[in-house]
């Protein structure tokens, strides 16, 4: 069982920048997939950044490419989003999640494909 926990969330101004991290324990972290994905109130949880298994690979929305960047630290165990450039529509809960059926590359976009997920952080943008 893998527990996922995310930090680093906040309140910024529009322009500024966040550093999300999300640290993972009780699985083989550098088997797994990982990804961020964000959801305002009501609305469906979206992708908006994946990492694979190889830190080669790396996948972005199109909403946040340029802006956003996903890394990660497997001898700490950790995912991290570097998150510049935000804009009040950044608002929303962000979470971490692992993927562990998947291939070394792949880097999948559906929540469906997660096995794990962290709590979420708020991160909220004022204008």
């Amino acid at each position: 069982q893998v527990q996922l926990v995310e930090s680093g969330g906040g309140l910024v101004q529009a322009g500024g920048s966040l550093r999300l991290s999300c640290a993972a324990s009780g699985g083989a972290f550098s088997s797994y997939a990982m990804g961020w994905f964000r959801q305002a109130p009501g609305k469906e949880r979206v992708f908006v950044a994946a990492i694979g298994r190889s830190t080669a690979s790396t996948y972005y929305a199109d909403s946040v490419k340029g802006r956003f960047t996903i890394s990660r630290d497997n001898a700490k165990n950790t995912v991290y989003l570097q998150m510049n450039s935000l804009k009040p529509e950044d608002t929303h809960v962000y979470y971490c999640a692992a993927a562990y059926s998947v291939g070394y590359y792949q880097t999948p976009t559906t929540p469906s494909l997660y096995d794990y997920w962290g709590q979420g952080t708020q991160v909220t943008v004022s204008s």
